[in-house]
């Protein structure tokens, strides 16, 4: 299984945020601290906003914060918003086009499997990723 870059931009994102909870974080600063393109960044920063996993302040003193604490946001919970879908396997998709899907159990365990590592996301928030003063975090911008 192979997470999107969209999910991944998204963990970063929501990282950023909480590494800096006392301000407001822009795009720019994200998006040089990670090496990510901007456009790219703002298309995650829209999704993230519309799914309430953060606030948007507009203005010239305006940028990103999270509209949750970080203990709050399951991993998990992000990741069932960003990914399109989890369909592993092509059975998985709405076409079911595997002709052995009737006497198949590769689904049964890889919808297990795909539980699992769900199930292990949703044990983990934000605040679990960010870092203590002594590990190594993003870069910050200049």
């Amino acid at each position: 299984m192979r997470l999107t870059s969209f999910s991944d931009f998204s963990l970063r994102l929501l990282l950023y945020a909480a590494q800096h909870p006392d301000r407001l974080i822009t795009i720019e600063e994200a998006a040089t601290a990670y090496d990510i393109s901007r456009t790219h960044l703002t298309k995650v920063a829209n999704h993230l906003t519309r799914t309430g996993f953060m606030k948007a302040v507009r203005g010239r003193s305006g940028g990103l914060l999270l509209a949750r604490p970080p203990e709050t946001i399951r991993l998990g919970e992000v990741l069932r918003t960003t990914e399109p879908d989890f369909a592993i396997v092509e059975c998985f998709g709405d076409l079911e086009a595997c002709n052995l899907s009737a006497s198949c159990r590769l689904r049964g365990v890889i919808s297990d499997a795909l539980a699992s590592f769900l199930d292990t996301m949703d044990r983990h928030t934000v605040s679990d990723l960010v870092a203590s003063p002594a590990e190594p975090a993003a870069r910050t911008a200049a």
